[in-house]
């Protein structure tokens, strides 16, 4: 009976009421948890079929008795449950696979008997509980080798479908390429006294932590271009950046030498043009000559006049531009496209005769035609007659 002043049950104030009703003494039997006792195992010694991948996750297996008491309760669905280590004084939470264990048996993942201290057939407190769906939680991998994941949101999306829960605390595994990576859990929110939140069927923020062991790389200025010394109080770098040592582009890199119409540009296509560049030399030289007697082609031992010379270089068109880097020169000469009218003059050009003089000789008269045919045949000889020894003609 209500007592006002006592604190006691108010059948007219409606908080009361909803309190009884989510209490179940409306009900007349009292709302009670699921608690038990189980001795754990790791789960690759579960029953059935080996599958490698249920150390991979945050679930767990318990005996058909345990669905048979949750059955009889009035628990929050997807079912979600407490793992205590009483000796050791840690705790995580995890959801439940299947219902197929031995009766007094647990089997969960490797690494959360690792996150409790506990060893094979270790006695296990495991309670049911309510957890908050997750909205951030903040990871450390435990190996720089996190870091050659070329896509680790697609790679985490995966490996989190076989969690149920993430407590803050846990270090867990997954496995991506035939390699196990670790991952420590820094936090979680929403933060609550459980330090733990659900990860079913919820819209998740993930932040990374630098990877246990990793340095940050030292930073350079990332190019080679020479620094000016001139201009600043202490010798620094001017207001307006970095000045080339030379002037302007064209000076640096001796625009006037390597154009395509400079002079060297056109030597060097002369020279690649030519095959007989050197000076010739007779045969059979007379005696007496002033001109300079050929040298040998074989080279004679002990004189220092038959050196080598060094090979010549020969250039067709323009020298190499070889910039700084992170240099571009636009220095080059503009070509006009030719129009119509001026591929019409070229060919009006071409069409034209280019020798229209007459032939000359050396003596300087113009030879005529008929001219001098006579003069130049020899007389035709007669051919001789035979004479007899006694001077008869014949």
């Amino acid at each position: 009976m209500y007592r006002p002043g006592f604190g006691g049950f108010d059948p007219d104030d409606p908080a009361h009421m909803y309190n009884m009703a989510r209490s179940g003494m409306m009900r007349g039997s009292a709302l009670r948890r699921f608690d038990e006792y189980f001795r754990c195992y790791p789960m690759v010694m579960a029953p059935g079929a080996e599958r490698p991948e249920l150390n991979y996750g945050s679930k767990i297996f318990l005996p058909p008795s345990a669905l048979q008491k949750i059955s009889q309760l009035h628990v929050q669905w997807p079912l979600m449950m407490e793992l205590v280590n009483g000796e050791k004084d840690r705790f995580t939470h995890a959801g439940v696979l299947e219902f197929v264990a031995e009766e007094g048996r647990a089997y969960i993942p490797q690494w959360m008997m690792q996150t409790l201290q506990l060893d094979v057939g270790d006695m296990i407190q495991i309670k049911s509980t309510s957890l908050e769906l997750a909205k951030l939680v903040k990871l450390q991998p435990q190996s720089v080798n996190f870091l050659d994941i070329s896509d680790p949101k697609a790679v985490l999306e995966r490996a989190f479908r076989n969690f149920a829960t993430l407590t803050r605390g846990d270090v867990f595994n997954f496995e991506y390429n035939d390699d196990v990576y670790e991952m420590a859990v820094l936090e979680v929110k929403p933060e609550t006294d459980k330090m733990g939140v659900c990860m079913i069927e919820t819209d998740v923020s993930v932040d990374f932590a630098p990877p246990v062991g990793y340095v940050e790389p030292s930073k350079s200025s990332g190019t080679s271009t020479p620094r000016s010394t001139r201009g600043g109080p202490a010798g620094g770098l001017p207001a307006g950046g970095l000045l080339h040592n030379q002037g302007t582009m064209a000076q640096s890199i001796n625009y006037d030498a390597i154009a395509p119409n400079a002079t060297t540009a056109a030597a060097g296509a002369r020279a690649v043009a030519s095959h007989f560049l050197a000076e010739g030399h007779k045969l059979n030289s007379k005696k007496g000559t002033k001109g300079p007697s050929p040298k040998p082609s074989t080279p004679v031992p002990d004189s220092s006049s038959n050196t080598i010379p060094a090979p010549r270089r020969r250039v067709n068109g323009p020298m190499p531009l070889r910039l700084p880097p992170n240099k571009l020169f636009f220095g080059y000469e503009i070509k006009p496209v030719k129009t119509d009218a001026d591929k019409e003059a070229e060919r009006e050009n071409a069409n034209k005769p280019h020798f229209a003089g007459q032939g000359q000789t050396l003596r300087g008269a113009v030879k005529r035609k008929g001219e001098g045919d006579d003069k130049g045949k020899a007389p035709e000889k007669k051919p001789s007659e035979g004479r007899r020894l006694d001077g008869r003609k014949k």
